[in-house]
């Protein structure tokens, strides 16, 4: 079963870009290696994942993104870590249900990706 991921990174100027993928380390690599010249980060690496939600199907991932895209930094910044009572003033139910979020799985990655450098 192919996985989905949409996630949020932190570029060095302290901007936030938020996008979709099916492979997260494969696209923090690119994203790093700066291999679109025409990319918002591109100027701005290096990047850092900051959050990542894992979906099963593309369509609600896809969804999520655009949802997330809209918001403000703030907002997304508080996505990323973990306040539940910021989020829980700003989420609907549907939101909420969508981000069952796992800590472990993100705190596992993070450790991965700092592990490789």
């Amino acid at each position: 079963m192919k996985l989905y991921f949409v996630y949020i990174l932190e570029c060095s100027d302290k901007l936030l870009y938020t996008g979709i993928t099916n492979d997260i380390s494969r696209r923090l690599d690119e994203h790093n290696a700066g291999v679109n010249k025409n990319s918002f980060t591109f100027k701005r690496r290096p990047v850092e994942v900051i959050f990542h939600q894992e979906f099963k199907d593309v369509n609600q991932a896809i969804w999520f993104e655009k949802k997330i895209k809209r918001w403000s930094a703030q907002k997304k910044r508080a996505l990323a870590n973990d306040d539940e009572m910021l989020l829980n003033c700003w989420l609907n139910a549907e939101m909420r249900v969508i981000l069952k979020i796992s800590i472990i799985k993100r705190a596992t990655f993070k450790e991965a990706c700092t592990s490789r450098s």
